[in-house]
């Protein structure tokens, strides 16, 4: 029986988990069948996140474009903390989680990740952690999975240049990143809300 995708065979598409510095927060490698139409790839499947360690549900999925040189960042929510599956469908972005949790060993740190339509990867940001992004090329657009949904009075964030932090955002000598003004105003890691 032909497939949508026109094989007479089902093909066993795998996906490689590929846990980061921070073991919790994971890069995602999906198999990309290509031929000269184009591309196919499953970008979540539950069964398979599952077995690769992410079995959880997701209530909302959101969508954002921004353009070169954006950073959106540092989000969190507390109480009803948000998990994040990130994925780029134009251009490309540098994203990064630190976590926020005062009982973890990587308290305070941060890890970060290129993601792209080109390399399809996808980054795995658990609960406890904040999330952001820089944009790399002249637009992205970003869409991402949550498990609890958007609580504005939840919502926290710590300053994306913070020195204790020191996330370096692979931007170009010189190049200023563009920010909201909430995002500028951003406390400091030492005055953010943390995690237990």
């Amino acid at each position: 029986m032909l497939s949508h995708w026109g094989r007479t065979d089902t093909p066993k598409i795998l996906m490689d988990f590929q846990p980061t510095e921070i073991p919790d927060v994971v890069v995602i490698r999906p198999r990309v069948f290509e031929d000269g139409r184009g591309y196919f790839l499953e970008t979540w499947e539950q069964r398979k996140f599952a077995a690769g360690g992410i079995g959880v549900p997701f209530v909302q999925d959101n969508q954002s474009r921004s353009v070169k040189h954006v950073l959106r960042g540092l989000h969190y929510q507390v109480s009803q903390p948000q998990g994040k599956l990130v994925r780029v469908v134009t251009g490309s972005i540098f994203d990064v989680a630190v976590d926020m949790r005062r009982s973890s060993p990587t308290f305070g740190r941060w890890v970060g990740a290129e993601l792209s339509e080109q390399n399809h990867q996808l980054l795995w940001v658990p609960p406890g952690f904040a999330h952001g992004f820089v944009v790399l090329s002249d637009i992205a657009d970003v869409i991402y999975k949550c498990t609890d949904f958007y609580a504005p009075a939840q919502e926290r964030a710590v300053r994306w240049n913070d020195a204790s932090v020191n996330v370096r955002w692979p931007l170009p000598a010189g190049a200023e990143p563009i920010v909201s003004s909430k995002d500028a105003a951003a406390p400091s890691f030492g005055d953010a809300e943390c995690f237990p």
